[in-house]
């Protein structure tokens, strides 16, 4: 007994150490029978009553149905009771409580009670539950802090990617104004050399046109050097050089009187489909220059489809709002050329308009087309927009500035005609270049004029201070020293009202010049010569 006593008292010490509260539910009757301790876990003094029904009561509606499942497992297969659920105390807080027991029966294996202990886990549940949030507001920061670099990943790749790309096209852009500048010096050069060729085949045609043999050859040199000189307008086109005689153009009439010039362009086997809005469309351009670029994007969409196919040539109007493709806001008229060709890849599209590039074959092309139309645009302060996919053809826009003028300018004719001089003048003719000044001073004195030389603006005020009258002075623009822009503003305050011809390569005057400054581009043919003079006595009137 005393044996019994002490080990009762040791479990009964363990009990209370491991704050376990026992009980042993009798199955017959279904009483309850539980310690202090364990009435204690459940929210009861020790001295209440504690009954199953008040076990019943106290657990969480949520969870009595698994509590009772548990123990009629127990009953029926002997498996160990061991659940937790939540428990309802007299003040109505709510409380974990953790129960395990197990099954014992008799020696017949009739289940005749319960026995187990309870313990209360609220506070590791509590904990749990504590830890589960704050692991939940971790996941929620590290997830918050990932998207977070993410993004700054990805803005930090974009402005990458974006500095990648201007700095390819301000690789690009210096490339292309570098070639500019060296084509067109070489153009400026090349007109030089064409404008004493051309002069001198064009006297010595008029001094053997009794020699048939010689005429036929002379044509055939002037020819060469017309072509020639075409080539050097390409240059001079792409470098953004070329004289430009700009107004308003009516896009869509420049289409329909093209027209027919288009379909003899092209084999029989294309067709050219033209649509465009029934409202006029003005684009502020160089009528003969426009006409030039359709016929070569026509050209460019014919030679992509070898087997045939149709070439689309519409209009529209376009609205830029901001500083996109090198294009200053406002209106635009759109001519677009579309084809079904070949099409080209990224990298080729990328050279497409470099000049001298070309896709076709050997002596099919010179590879300035596009970018002669690429240079004009510009120059009109437009773009040239090129989009092409490999076999599923190319689509060239032509981006020229609207214009708000009413009356449309009319395209020059190709042969100018001569008019009367009304008598021999006396001309200063001013150029550096040997050649140049030889050729135009036999021009001139072949036309009939009396001729005095220089061969720079220094040398050309000493003459005119001199006191010696003219009627007109002819200078090159281009020359070391004195521009030829320079020296015709000298001129002017020395004699007022003389008339003064400029001519140049690049046909262009200083900023700022006085309009009453003839132009003469370079080449230039007798008769383009004689033709300039009377305008500039025509001025004068």
């Amino acid at each position: 007994m005393e044996a019994l006593d002490e080990g009762e008292r040791r479990l009964q010490t363990a009990l209370e150490a491991g704050r376990l509260g026992a009980w042993e539910l009798d199955l017959a009757t279904w009483v309850l029978t539980a310690s202090q301790t364990c009435k204690a876990i459940f929210g009861f003094d020790g001295d209440d009553e504690f009954t199953y029904d008040d076990l019943l009561s106290s657990i969480h509606p949520q969870d009595i149905d698994r509590m009772q499942h548990a123990v009629k497992a127990t009953i029926e297969t002997g498996v160990d009771y061991a659940i937790e659920y939540r428990i309802f105390w007299r003040d109505r807080t709510i409380h974990w409580a953790e129960t395990r027991a197990q099954l014992y029966r008799d020696r017949s294996g009739k289940a005749l009670k319960m026995v187990g202990v309870s313990s209360d886990i609220t506070d590791r549940i509590r904990s749990e539950e504590h830890q589960r949030l704050l692991n939940e507001i971790l996941e929620e920061k590290v997830a918050e802090r990932t998207e977070e670099l993410h993004k700054a990943h990805t803005v930090v790749m974009a402005e990458v990617a974006q500095r990648e790309r201007a700095e390819e096209q301000l690789r690009q852009a210096q490339k292309m104004e570098a070639i500019g500048q060296l084509t067109g010096g070489v153009a400026h050069d090349f007109n030089n050399l064409l404008m004493a060729v051309l002069g001198n085949l064009e006297l010595l045609r008029k001094h053997l046109e009794t020699d048939t043999k010689a005429v036929r050859l002379i044509e055939s040199a002037l020819q060469g050097a017309r072509r020639g000189a075409s080539l050097t307008q390409r240059l001079l086109a792409f470098a953004r050089r070329q004289d430009l005689n700009v107004g308003p153009v009516d896009l869509g009439n420049l289409i329909r009187e093209m027209t027919d010039l288009m379909k003899r362009s092209v084999s029989s086997g294309i067709v050219i489909d033209t649509s465009f809005p029934d409202q006029p469309i003005l684009v502020l351009a160089d009528a003969n220059q426009l006409e030039l670029a359709l016929l070569n994007l026509v050209v460019n969409a014919r030679d992509a489809m070898p087997g045939g196919g149709t070439i689309r040539i519409s209009l529209r109007q376009a609205k830029q709002t901001n500083d996109q493709d090198d294009l200053a806001p406002g209106g635009y008229g759109v001519l677009s050329v579309v084809d079904e060709g070949h099409g080209m890849d990224e990298d080729t599209l990328q050279k497409a308009i470099e000049p001298f590039f070309s896709t076709k074959e050997l002596g099919k092309g010179t590879g300035l087309g596009l970018s002669m139309i690429h240079g004009l645009a510009l120059q009109l302060k437009g773009t040239l927009k090129l989009k092409s996919t490999l076999g599923r053809g190319t689509t060239a826009e032509l981006w020229i500035p609207v214009s708000h003028e009413v009356q449309v300018a009319q395209i020059v004719a190709s042969e100018p005609v001569i008019s009367d001089l009304s008598g021999p003048k006396r001309i200063l003719l001013v150029d550096d270049d040997f050649l140049i000044a030889m050729s135009s001073v036999d021009m001139l004195v072949d036309l009939g004029h009396d001729v005095v030389e220089a061969s720079s603006g220094a040398a050309a005020l000493e003459i005119l201070k001199s006191g010696s009258p003219f009627d007109l002075l002819i200078t090159d623009y281009s020359m070391p020293g004195m521009t030829g822009g320079e020296l015709a503003k000298a001129a002017r305050r020395l004699i007022p009202g003389l008339p003064i011809l400029i001519a140049s390569g690049y046909a262009e005057l200083p900023s700022g010049s006085d309009p009453s400054f003839a132009r003469l581009g370079k080449p230039y043919t007798q008769q383009q010569l004689s033709l300039e003079i009377s305008k500039a006595f025509s001025n004068q009137k």
